[in-house]
């Protein structure tokens, strides 16, 4: 499809592309949905899905990338752009983070149980 045929929809933060015929329709792409820019979604999940402590912190990485962009939005400088995706990466490392430490936990806490007991048993 070339770019004379697609309709641009602006849903929130995403832009969609569309065909203008319904002929096309199940080739829509989507851009900027699934991207999120500063891992605010990531970081609500890993308050809820891993631990909570570290999910905060991921939290406040995110909070403190989209303010840094918001206050310096018209300072387009390399500076910027770097501190900006300083704070991304950190928010998205706390949250991967959190979530694979608590589903470490869950996988070894059992292993540790049937390690403690194959243990007391052993020296009884």
């Amino acid at each position: 499809m070339c770019e004379k045929e697609l309709e641009e929809v602006k849903i929130g933060d995403a832009l969609l592309e569309q065909p203008e015929s319904r002929a096309d329709s199940h080739s829509i792409t989507c851009h900027g949905i699934c991207k999120d820019t500063d891992h605010r979604k990531l970081a609500i999940c890993s308050i809820i899905c891993g631990l909570s402590c570290c999910g905060i912190m991921s939290l406040m990485y995110s909070v403190k990338a989209r303010e840094t962009r918001n206050r310096l939005q018209n300072e387009n400088t390399q500076e910027t752009n770097e501190m900006v995706q300083k704070y991304t990466k950190k928010a998205c490392r706390w949250g991967i983070g959190s979530i694979v430490a608590w589903v470490v936990l869950i996988l070894i806490f059992p292993l540790l149980l049937g390690f403690l007991s194959y243990v007391v048993t052993f020296i009884d």
